[in-house]
């Protein structure tokens, strides 16, 4: 579990890279890591959560409540009138539910590795390689969320690796809740899907449409395609 949390340290490769050269592909980083959203919701999420039962009205339900309660913490968090602009003394709002959203990505991978590991130990092993490599691309586009949205280079290595610890929160709780509720993925699984849905949808697209010059635009498209490739890529081969 302490390996995957390190996956958020990706952003150490970043580093080497002058200020001015990394504004440059910070937009580009925003649209990998909503297309790694969308394409994580939409080909790994859902589809476990209903490979048993179907889609479900509970399925819709803890659905819908992802996307809800992430539209309450959104409120919560624009109470302070975000009308500044992104600078490194006013942190977007943009930032702060990148990394609400990464704690829940990364406290809901916990849940199902622990899970996995109850199963069987090979399971266990496979799915925690498996993550591993799915946080990989996450947290590259995660750390250009968190530079985008006004954070300094090392804080936004910090945050996400912050957050990235509640992947062991996450194992905990499985441990303890996996004797008392039955079949827990089939709700945490639509839950998750629905915050990844809001956060790359409402935040991460809106944001990507102020850059309107073609060629640039269309590198954003080749970005965003990519984090989706890479969803499915690991679906297929994974």
């Amino acid at each position: 579990m302490i390996l995957i949390s390190l996956a958020s340290l990706i952003g150490l490769s970043t580093l080497s890279l002058s200020e001015r050269r990394l504004k440059k592909i910070v937009l580009y980083l925003v649209s990998f890591s909503a297309g790694s959203l969308f394409g994580d919701a939409f080909f790994h999420l859902l589809p476990e959560a209903s490979s048993k039962s179907g889609f479900t009205l509970s399925v819709s339900l803890s659905l819908i409540g992802g996307i809800a309660f992430s539209f309450i913490v959104e409120k919560v968090i624009h109470w302070r009138h975000c009308h500044l602009p992104i600078t490194r003394h006013h942190i977007h709002p943009l930032a702060l539910m990148n990394l609400f959203g990464d704690a829940v990505h990364n406290f809901i991978d916990g849940m199902i590795i622990a899970a996995s590991f109850l199963a069987s130990v090979p399971i266990g092993i496979a799915t925690a390689v498996a993550v591993f490599f799915h946080e990989v691309p996450q947290e590259i586009g995660d750390f250009g969320v968190l530079m985008h949205g006004g954070f300094s280079r090392m804080k936004a290595l910090s945050y996400n690796f912050v957050t990235a610890l509640t992947a062991l929160v996450g194992a905990a709780v499985a441990f303890v809740l996996s004797g008392y509720i039955d079949n827990l993925n089939h709700f945490i699984l639509p839950f998750a899907a629905g915050t990844f849905i809001y956060i790359a949808g409402s935040d991460l697209i809106p944001e990507l449409h102020r850059e309107v010059e073609a060629h640039k635009s269309l590198l954003q498209f080749f970005a965003f395609a990519a984090g989706v490739g890479i969803m499915l890529a690991l679906l297929v081969f994974g």
